[in-house]
């Protein structure tokens, strides 16, 4: 009568879930965006329940990335940007496209991508931001207004 030992088995599993556990966090970074803070209105769930938005993403250096093709946290070219683009809304119409872009880039940048976007038939252009933090209430102490301050 033969037994099996599951004792190396069981190791097996514990050091391949220490090593999921470890690495699920790193995939999921994706490109570092420090996003402009606003009280604007989340997107509605329905719609983003219904169609994977489409997101290009501008980092700080002004790098275009785009979340749909094998390399989403690799740099691409405009013309990649706008073929992709293009190939996605063809297939697709009602795909949201949105603009994450970092509060370091500058407005031109940002309105380049955008003008891409709409040349490759995107009719609607949203934009993500960080919800808005709320201020500290302001210290009894201090009297007086900086607005008149030269």
């Amino acid at each position: 009568m033969g037994e099996i030992n599951v004792v190396p088995y069981i190791d097996v599993m514990l050091v391949l879930l220490v090593i999921f556990m470890i690495t699920a966090p790193l995939l999921k970074e994706g490109v570092k965006v420090e996003l402009p803070e606003t009280g604007a209105q989340p997107i509605d769930p329905a719609l983003l329940a219904k169609h994977d938005p489409l997101i290009l993403t501008i980092d700080a250096r002004g790098s275009l990335y785009i979340n749909i093709g094998r390399n989403p946290d690799q740099p691409v070219s405009e013309a990649t940007v706008s073929s992709r683009t293009a190939a996605v809304l063809r297939r697709e119409p009602q795909t949201p496209v949105l603009v994450r872009a970092d509060t370091a880039v500058p407005y031109g940048v940002v309105m380049r991508a955008m003008t891409l976007m709409q040349r490759a038939g995107a009719t609607k252009l949203g934009f993500l931001t960080d919800p808005e933090r709320a201020l500290p209430p302001a210290r009894k102490e201090q009297s007086g207004s900086a607005a008149g301050a030269q």
